[in-house]
């Protein structure tokens, strides 16, 4: 039984200072050991949820509940400073904490440990592949051990290939943590292959069209991908994914 939400939107809107509504009376909870995607037409408001639900932007009206010290952001962009090397980069979250050199040191490599990249420490980011400079990211979020992840699109740049391993790392780690997490995607597999839910949203302003249910434990094998049932739950948030596009069942 899942616990008391993660993160809660409560009637969420958002309405940007030229009078574009990006948000409109979000209800949405996310509790803690739950993996919930959210998926949308461009412009809907997916990654604009994420930054409200990190204290970057400031909603409109309505109610958000999210603990801010237990939270981990990876962005679709890495980000990662080009002059410092691989260690350097995902002990950064650490040393803005204020952590003990020693400390934030031995957090490092074993996140790096987590994400498949021990040996790696030393390399900058130029000598890096996407794929890995993703991981790289991943760890960066890790070393503080978040209790939530935000997930903004972050394997968008990579290859399906590369993308699919990503997706059975992000799998593992969350069966390994048991960290809540919010993931932004474009992808229907992949958001169906994550998640224990996919919300689906509506076109600007966005809002809750749909939840669907995954009916498949974690952790999950990369063969479900070719299952029948799990093509059909994909086949349901496509035809949800329409509806919502075009208006058709808009309250539900």
């Amino acid at each position: 039984m899942l616990s008391a939400a993660r993160l809660s939107f409560r009637k969420t809107s958002l309405c940007f200072p030229d009078g574009t509504v990006a948000l409109r009376e979000v209800d949405l909870d996310i509790a803690e050991g739950e993996l919930v995607s959210l998926i949308g037409p461009s412009g809907c408001g997916k990654s604009t949820l994420l930054r409200i639900a990190s204290g970057l932007l400031e909603a409109s009206s309505g109610e958000v509940l999210c603990d801010l010290d237990g939270l981990g952001y990876v962005f679709q962009d890495p980000t990662l400073l080009p002059w410092r090397r691989v260690q350097k980069n995902v002990e950064l979250f650490a040393e803005l904490h204020g952590l003990p050199k020693a400390e934030r040191a031995e957090r490092a490599r074993r996140a790096l440990r987590l994400v498949g990249l021990e040996g790696s420490e030393r390399r900058f980011p130029k000598a890096l592949s996407g794929g890995m400079r993703s991981r790289v990211s991943l760890a960066r979020s890790l070393i503080l051990e978040p209790s939530l992840f935000l997930f903004d699109e972050p394997f968008a740049a990579v290859d399906e290939i590369t993308r699919e391993r990503l997706n059975d790392e992000i799998i593992r780690l969350f069966c390994l943590s048991g960290f809540a997490a919010a993931f932004v995607t474009h992808s229907i597999s992949e958001a169906c292959y994550l998640a224990s839910r996919v919300v689906v949203m509506t076109r600007s302003p966005g809002r809750v069209h749909a939840v669907v249910e995954v009916p498949f434990g974690y952790p999950r094998a990369p063969e479900l991908r070719f299952e029948p049932a799990f093509v059909e739950v994909t086949r349901q948030v496509s035809a949800l994914l329409r509806e919502g596009n075009t208006g058709e069942g808009a309250e539900l």
